[in-house]
């Protein structure tokens, strides 16, 4: 692994929580909503903590996307960035899709994929950096438990 400054981990942490905060801020009225009206499934948590995990779950990515980014040059590298961004493109959207469009089955399927998504760039992280792979497995147990929160908002409203 090429020596790695504090800049490039800097640069790929915030590029993430850039991501999150747009799609925060772009679903933040409808946030409330999803709070007060929508039924939720049990064993949902308190909206305090989705933003907190959030943040947590984006600067992990953001410290894998570092480590791979800066390993030395290959198709394995090039194949981890782009479904780095691929997933983070679809996690993007799944705010929207779930909380402005109220599209609950769509984004439940949207999510599926996204899972699917995470997988893949987990493994194909391993094969260019271990602990950057191993560093997403938060992500994708969060992202496990999204889909059951997903589907119990789907089925009950």
């Amino acid at each position: 692994m090429m020596k790695t400054t504090w800049k490039t981990y800097l640069f790929w942490i915030l590029l993430a929580q850039a991501v999150g905060a747009l799609s925060g801020w772009l679903t933040r009225n409808q946030v409330e909503l999803y709070q007060t009206v929508i039924r939720q499934p049990p064993a949902s948590p308190p909206a305090f903590v989705f933003p907190i995990v959030w943040t947590i779950l984006f600067t992990l990515m953001g410290v894998g996307a570092a480590r791979i980014y800066s390993a030395p040059a290959s198709n394995a590298r090039s194949k981890a960035m782009l479904l780095f961004f691929i997933q983070l493109a679809f996690n993007f959207f799944w705010s929207i899709l779930f909380f402005n469009f109220q599209a609950f089955a769509l984004a439940f399927f949207w999510l599926l994929i996204l899972w699917v998504l995470i997988v893949r760039m987990i493994l194909s992280f391993y094969k260019v950096d271990k602990r950057s792979a191993l560093l997403q497995i938060p992500y994708l147990l969060w992202v496990t438990f999204a889909a059951y929160l997903n589907l119990g908002v789907w089925l009950l409203n």
